[in-house]
């Protein structure tokens, strides 16, 4: 529908939940966006005076930027690991920050560290878990799961789990400990290469209000 138009709009790709809701929220503060946008509705695209918004899964994302779908979109450093879009990233907009850990209960903590050259992990993140047990020299057998992971060293599914954490609550309700932290996480500004070089009048002067914005807010 949107190429069909040729619209002059920019089309943006974003997550649905709290992320979408934290960009509108920049967008608005930096002067990007001067319309209220209604993320509860049930609509997959939102019309505004300057966008289209697409609103799909957060992994779903980079798919629609690469594609040139969507202009510009806005994903996490843990999606943005897994999928390695092929994009711009311009701009660190320092929300949905979270860490990405290694975790599993408590009394699995001393095997963990006594150097094993073999575990097994559930995780949504099967390239991080390979990459950063790799570089210690250690043989994973991991096992993608897509639901909550907390639950596999539970029933003895796996060893340990690697997933992201923000507050740490979920592990704890579980019996689970963060053993160790990967690396940190926060939502980047991904950009199509094309739009980037032909739409260049359009989306300079947004990077350049979010990083004034963002710039300010240190």
């Amino acid at each position: 529908m949107i190429r069909k138009l040729n619209s002059k709009k920019l089309t943006v790709a974003l997550p649905k939940g709290r992320l979408f809701d934290q960009t509108i929220d920049i967008f608005s503060k930096a002067g990007i966006l001067d319309e209220d946008i209604n993320s509860s509705s049930r609509k997959l695209i939102i019309e505004s005076d300057d966008f289209y918004f697409l609103l799909v899964r957060a992994k779903d994302v980079p798919t629609y930027v690469e594609n040139g779908i969507a202009d510009i979109g806005v994903a996490g450093d843990d999606v943005l690991i897994e999928s390695d879009p092929d994009v711009y990233r311009p701009v660190d907009l320092k929300i949905g920050a979270c860490s990405i850990v290694v975790a599993g209960l408590p009394e699995s903590k001393d095997r963990y560290f006594s150097n094993p050259t073999s575990i097994k992990v559930s995780t949504k993140y099967p390239k991080v878990t390979k990459q950063f047990f790799g570089e210690k020299g250690i043989k994973v057998h991991i096992i993608e799961l897509y639901g909550s992971v907390e639950l596999a060293p539970l029933v003895g599914l796996s060893d340990y789990i690697v997933d992201i954490v923000e507050t740490g609550r979920t592990l704890r309700e579980n019996g689970l400990i963060v053993i160790e932290h990967i690396r940190k996480s926060s939502a980047k500004l991904i950009v199509n290469r094309v739009s980037y070089k032909t739409r260049k009048d359009k989306l300079f002067p947004i990077i350049d209000k979010l990083h004034k914005f963002l710039d300010k807010g240190e």
